[in-house]
């Protein structure tokens, strides 16, 4: 299909659009060329948005038309054929996997009357990260062109696939702009993240918190470490099958108890582990030699991306020292700006994980679940900015 947009680079008039049901349909070196998925980019390396990780979903089988998410990836081409930008799409008939709920949409609509599913959805399957969701080629000459083209280039996807809407969630606040640009409604929601002020040591972080939040934090780490429990940080190389063994067990404990099917299943870890072993972190926890609990995590050129975690012991405290006390080590000694540590959880700000403000856009082709929808998002919007900023008063940093 094509879309009229701006012009892009030198050329002039029309963009085309072409749409695959598989990243198969870029090859690995075209879909790194897209500045926020090289490492070698100009712009900030984001793992999820790598074809390495996207791809290991769908051949996995965790992200496919069996499991409800049929690929719908659309790839911007000027007319000479050279890519300018593209967009991981899929064509979803429920709303399970996203962490932006919109169950209640699709329940008041369906009451009136209409058909909500199927959907378009933009976003990577199973991972509440922030990141770019239009993705622009590094050599493309005009980016936001790019972008309006691409939000421009989903409405028109979704009509034709009958969808009644188009979601964008978890996105950068450049793909926010093109999007509201282009008629989307805008959404927000709250995340915690720790930001590293350039600390040298753990100890130098806890030397800007408040005198009792500190040593609730010193007595916590101590008490997690009892029983004879250590922890070791596990990447590269050290990511061998056995080890993807003992965390599938720990992921499948806590995904079964959540979810009740878990969404990722052995295989992706293990192509995770052959494509991308340098980006991932495991922290795991250990008793009398055998492996208790773990947390994955994913190594961004500018921060650490908290995932997954998972046990076979409980332990008090324990899942505060692996998620988010390790987390924090590691981003300094590594010199890492940000600990994303996943969605939701208020109990992330006494552990120095400050609220910060999430987007994500919204189309909804029919006129009165638009309005509707505009009316609650923007209700929505007002509360999650006051809770952010009651939250960050309450914060655990000393005053002034």
């Amino acid at each position: 299909m094509t879309a009229s947009g701006p012009t892009a680079e030198e050329q002039k008039g029309e963009f085309v659009l072409r749409v695959t049901q598989s990243l198969d349909g870029f090859t690995a070196e075209e879909w790194n060329n897209l500045g926020v998925a090289s490492k070698d980019g100009a712009v900030a390396y984001n793992p999820f948005v790598s074809h390495a990780f996207l791809s290991a979903l769908e051949d996995s089988g965790c992200a496919t038309a069996q499991t409800g998410w049929l690929g719908q990836h659309m790839r911007l081409e000027a007319p000479d054929g050279r890519m300018l930008g593209a967009v991981a799409g899929y064509l979803k008939n429920h709303s399970q996997g996203e962490y932006v709920f919109d169950h209640g949409w699709a329940d008041a609509f369906e009451r009136a009357g209409g058909r909500y599913y199927p959907k378009l959805q933009v976003s990577v399957p199973f991972t509440p990260a922030a990141g770019p969701r239009l993705l622009v080629a590094s050599d493309a000459a005009n980016p936001d062109a790019v972008r309006r083209a691409l939000a421009e280039g989903l409405r028109t996807l979704g009509d034709r696939l009958g969808a009644s809407s188009v979601h964008v969630t978890f996105a950068a606040e450049a793909d926010i702009e093109a999007l509201t640009d282009r008629g989307y409604l805008h959404r927000t929601d709250q995340q915690f993240h720790f930001h590293n002020e350039g600390y040298g040591s753990y100890d130098d972080f806890l030397s800007t918190l408040a005198s009792r939040k500190r040593k609730a934090l010193k007595r916590e780490r101590r008490e997690a470490l009892e029983n004879g429990i250590s922890v070791e940080w596990l990447t590269g190389s050290d990511l061998t099958e056995a080890v993807w063994d003992d965390f599938y067990a720990f992921y499948l404990d806590t995904g079964s108890r959540k979810w009740g099917q878990p969404y990722l299943n052995r295989r992706f870890f293990s192509l995770i582990g052959e494509r991308m072993a340098d980006d991932i972190l495991l922290v795991m926890a250990k008793r009398d030699g055998r492996r208790i609990a773990g947390a994955i995590n994913f190594i961004g050129s500018d921060r650490l991306f908290g995932r997954n975690w998972g046990c076979v012991e409980d332990h008090p405290f324990l899942h505060f020292e692996v998620c988010y006390h390790q987390a924090i080590d590691f981003a300094i000694e590594k010199g890492l700006r940000i600990v994303e540590a996943g969605a939701q959880g208020q109990h992330k700000l006494a552990r120095g994980y400050m609220p910060v403000t999430t987007h994500s856009a919204h189309h909804i082709a029919h006129p009165g679940l638009r309005d509707a929808v505009a009316n609650y998002l923007d209700r929505e919007r007002r509360e999650v900015e006051m809770i952010g900023g009651l939250l960050t008063e309450h914060g655990p940093f000393r005053k002034g």
